[in-house]
């Protein structure tokens, strides 16, 4: 049998029900689940009404790790992580290195029940398994957040062209944020991280953030100067700046833009259903690059590891755990913004 905390309806608190364990297909493995990390995402899907593609009722969650107990005799025993982003390996996006938005693609906690519960069905194609070298310092519970929180930062630092000595302006430094201001150190950017809360600065400078800057109540002109003032104390590039939004909010959004320069390439992260007001001309008079990402392709995933065996991504101090018993108490200080860390859940059923 399978625990589940579901989504029956948006803005309604999660139910706690059995589901009968499902008969596998062939290509199936049954997870049991190690921790599920709380994702922005899911908290759109549960109080935003952003539109699920499974009905309603919905196991949400979708950063899992756990170990594979039915299933594929290659896989039985193994240590994982659930990529957020499932694609299927044959159409014309994953053939060109962009599985990540394959159209055929599955997303737990959206596509089919995810990760809130005791067991998980998924796909076992391009499930991420963990060397077991890398439990001696990082639990198998806490790595579940590089199948969102890490990955989708690790890709979107990919595609910016980042190179060594670039000044890289990170906007929001919560959940991901903080893992992207980690990869852009490792990639030798010099990073400058931008938040409205003081202890998430905090949290940005002990992760290898060279400067911070405490943005509430500035208007756009004095942040601009300060960044600059950083970049020439820190003897870094004027231009050619790189810019990560972060924060999911349309005003973290219209500052990143604000931010553009000659030679800048801005990466939209954080999501956010607000509309904003930007002058698309500046992308052509500072000749600029505007991308966007969407999750992370499963393939890089062992990148990703790497980075964390090596002590070049730390995860523990950015993450807290609770009991999945307290699921509707984190969901609701999730969305009042209570939590600093990413928050984690570990199944006691």
């Amino acid at each position: 049998m399978i625990q589940s905390w579901q989504m029956t309806e948006v803005r309604k608190e999660l139910t706690k029900i059995t589901l009968p364990e499902p008969d596998l297909k062939n290509d199936e493995v049954l997870i049991q689940v190690s921790a599920c990390g709380v994702c922005h995402t899911d908290i759109s899907f549960w109080h935003h009404g952003v539109p699920v593609r499974h009905s309603l009722p919905l196991t949400l969650g979708h950063e899992i790790s756990g170990i594979v107990v039915k299933g594929n005799s290659d896989w039985l025993g193994k240590k994982v992580i659930v990529p957020a982003v499932l694609p299927c390996g044959d159409c014309w996006f994953c053939r060109n290195n962009r599985s990540n938005v394959c159209r055929n693609q599955k997303m737990p906690g959206n596509d089919f029940h995810g990760g809130f519960a005791s067991h998980v069905v998924v796909p076992a194609k391009f499930l991420c398994p963990v060397p077991e070298n890398m439990l001696s310092q990082n639990s198998l519970e806490q790595l579940c957040v590089i199948a969102d929180a890490v990955s989708t930062p690790f890709q979107v630092v990919k595609k910016s062209e980042i190179e060594n000595g670039d000044t890289a302006i990170v906007i929001g430094t919560g959940g991901i944020g903080i893992y992207a201001v980690q990869i852009l150190k490792a990639e030798g950017a010099r990073v400058i991280a931008l938040d409205i809360d003081a202890e998430k600065l905090e949290n940005a400078k002990s992760a290898g953030a060279d400067g911070t800057l405490m943005i509430n109540g500035l208007d756009v002109k004095t942040i601009k100067d300060k960044i600059k003032q950083l970049v020439k104390e820190y003897k870094s590039r004027e231009v050619a700046w790189k810019i990560f939004e972060m924060s999911g909010t349309r005003a973290g959004q219209e500052l990143a833009f604000s931010l553009i320069t000659f030679g800048s390439v801005l990466s939209v992260v954080g999501f956010t259903p607000d509309k904003n007001e930007v002058r698309l001309s500046n992308l052509m008079a500072f000749d600029a690059k505007l991308i966007g990402t969407w999750g992370c392709r499963a393939e890089l995933y062992p990148e990703v590891l790497e980075l964390v065996s090596k002590g070049k991504i730390k995860i523990s101090p950015f993450v807290e755990f609770f009991n999945m018993s307290t699921i509707n108490e984190v969901l609701k200080n999730t969305l009042e913004h209570k939590y600093k860390k990413r928050s984690i859940l570990i199944p006691d059923f």
